[in-house]
C-alpha cells in the first residue's frame, strides 16, 4: 500500500487518537488547536511521504510529528504551557516539558472521556451526534453533511454552536466520575444508538446502508464495554443488538444498491461470527435484572437471525414490541409490532392497529399498509404504495416500492 492509499486509512484510524489526547492535554476550550495540530501533522505526511516515501512505520511517524508540533506550538505560547503546568493534572518540574503520552492505554482514557464530554446534555441529540462524528470518528464537515442531506454551512454552525456550549459549560474532558457516568450514560448510548441508525438506514439520496457510521457506533460502543467502570448491562445490550443488525448487512443490499427485504435476503449471506458476538454481548446484558429498551431491541433482533417463519418466533417477536412500547413508546416500534401482529396473528388485525396510528408524515406507515392490503385489496395497497412513493428520497426506497407495485399489477 501505497501513502496515497494508507493516509485516508490512517486518518481514519488516528486523527480522532491524537485528537482525543490533545483535547484531553487542552481542554474543550481549545479544542480547536488539537484539532488543527493534527491536521497539520497529516498535512506534513502528504507532503513529506510524496516526496521521500514511506517511513518505516507511519503510525510511530505521525505520532512523532504531532507530539513535537504541540511542543513547539506550547513553546511558542508560553502563557498557555504555564497555565497547563499550573493545572494540579501535570505535577511536573519547572523547566522540564510536558510528556504528550499517545501510549494505547492514554488513547483509550481519552476516547472515553472525549464520548462523555461530547454527550454532555447541554447540546442537542443532533449536535452530540455531529461532534462525535467530527471528534470521535475523524468525519470531516463535508462527510457529516452528506449523511445529514444538508449543507456544509450548516453542520460547521452546529458543530461550533456545540462546542461553544461545552465551552461555556465549563465541561471538562477528563475521566468521567461514577456519578457522571451514571447521570450521563444514557445520552451516551442514546447518540451511540442514534449514529448507528443514521447508517442502518441512511437519508443519503445515494446509499440506504453507510457501513462506515455503523462500524464507528460499534467500535464506539465496543470501547465501553472494554473499560470496567462502563461495561454496564445496556452497554452490552446496544452492542449486542449492533452485532445483529450487522450480521445481515451483506444481505441487505443488493449489488445495485437496492435494499432487500428481510424475507428476500440469502440467509447463507448472514454474518455468523457477528451473531455469535451479538449473542455473547446478549447473555452479558442479562447478567442483572436491568431491563432496558436496548435488551428489548436485542432481544427482538436475535429473532431476526432466525429465518424460520415459525409462531413462536413471531409471538416472541410480538410480545417484546409489546413490552418495549410499555417501557418506551415511539410510533415507529409502534409501527414496527403491527408487522408483528401480521406475522403473528392476521393482515387484518395487522391493518386495524397501523390504521389506528395514523403517521400519516411517514412513508414507511403507507409502505407498510401496501404490504398489508396486498392479496387483500390491491387497490388500497396501490394507493398506500403510490403514497408512500411520493414521499421517499433514496434511490433505494424508490426501487423498493416500484418493485412492489409491479408484482401487484402483474398479479
Amino acid at each position: 500500500m501505497d501513502g496515497k492509499e494508507l493516509l485516508p486509512h490512517l486518518f481514519r484510524t488516528e486523527y480522532r487518537k491524537m485528537v482525543s489526547v490533545l483535547g484531553s492535554l487542552f481542554g474543550i476550550e481549545h479544542i480547536e488547536q488539537a484539532e488543527d495540530i493534527v491536521s497539520d501533522t497529516f498535512l506534513a505526511a502528504t507532503e513529506s511521504w510524496s516526496a521521500k516515501g514511506l517511513p518505516e512505520n507511519p503510525t510511530a511517524w505521525l505520532y512523532a510529528v504531532a507530539k513535537n508540533k504541540t511542543k513547539n506550538w506550547l513553546k511558542r505560547n508560553n502563557f498557555f504551557q504555564q497555565k497547563l503546568l499550573s493545572d494540579l493534572r501535570y505535577n511536573i518540574p519547572e523547566g522540564e516539558e510536558i510528556e504528550i503520552d499517545l501510549s494505547a492505554r492514554n488513547i483509550t482514557d481519552s476516547q472515553l472521556a472525549m464520548i462523555f464530554a461530547v454527550c454532555h446534555p447541554s447540546i442537542p441529540a443532533e449536535s452530540q451526534v455531529a461532534l462525535a462524528l467530527n471528534l470521535l470518528c475523524g468525519f470531516g464537515t463535508q462527510e457529516i453533511a452528506d449523511a445529514y442531506l444538508t449543507t456544509k454551512t450548516v453542520i460547521y454552525k452546529r458543530l461550533s454552536r456545540a462546542k461553544e456550549k461545552l465551552k461555556e459549560a465549563g465541561i471538562k474532558i477528563q475521566q468521567p466520575t461514577f456519578t457522571e457516568i451514571e447521570e450521563r450514560l444514557g445520552t451516551v448510548l442514546k447518540t451511540l444508538y442514534l449514529l448507528f441508525s443514521e447508517g442502518y438506514y441512511s437519508t443519503s439520496h445515494n446509499t440506504v446502508l453507510r457501513k462506515d457510521l455503523c462500524v464507528e457506533a460499534m467500535r464506539l460502543c465496543y470501547l465501553l464495554v472494554e473499560q470496567p467502570q462502563t461495561n454496564q448491562p445496556a452497554v452490552n445490550a446496544l452492542l449486542a443488538l449492533m452485532c445483529f443488525h450487522a450480521s445481515r448487512f451483506d444481505a441487505r443490499v443488493n449489488d445495485m444498491g437496492e435494499m432487500i427485504l428481510y424475507q428476500e435476503q440469502d440467509e447463507t449471506r448472514w454474518n455468523r461470527e457477528l451473531i455469535e458476538r451479538g449473542e455473547y454481548y446478549l447473555n452479558q446484558a442479562g447478567s442483572s435484572s436491568e431491563l432496558t429498551r436496548y435488551h428489548l431491541e436485542a432481544a427482538i433482533a436475535w429473532w431476526h437471525t432466525h429465518k424460520e417463519d415459525s409462531s413462536e418466533k413471531w409471538n416472541n417477536i410480538l410480545d417484546l414490541y409489546n413490552q418495549l412500547l410499555i417501557l418506551e413508546y415511539s410510533p415507529i416500534a409502534a409501527l414496527n409490532r403491527t408487522y408483528a401482529i401480521a406475522k403473528a396473528r392476521s393482515k387484518q388485525e395487522a391493518i386495524i392497529a397501523a390504521e389506528k396510528l395514523q403517521l400519516t408524515d411517514n412513508h414507511f406507515y403507507y409502505s407498510l399498509l401496501g404490504n398489508l392490503y396486498t392479496g387483500i385489496d390491491n387497490e388500497k395497497a396501490l394507493l398506500h404504495y403510490e403514497t408512500a412513493l411520493k414521499m421517499v428520497t433514496t434511490h433505494a426506497d424508490i426501487a423498493l416500492i416500484e418493485k412492489s407495485i409491479g408484482q401487484i399489477k402483474r398479479s
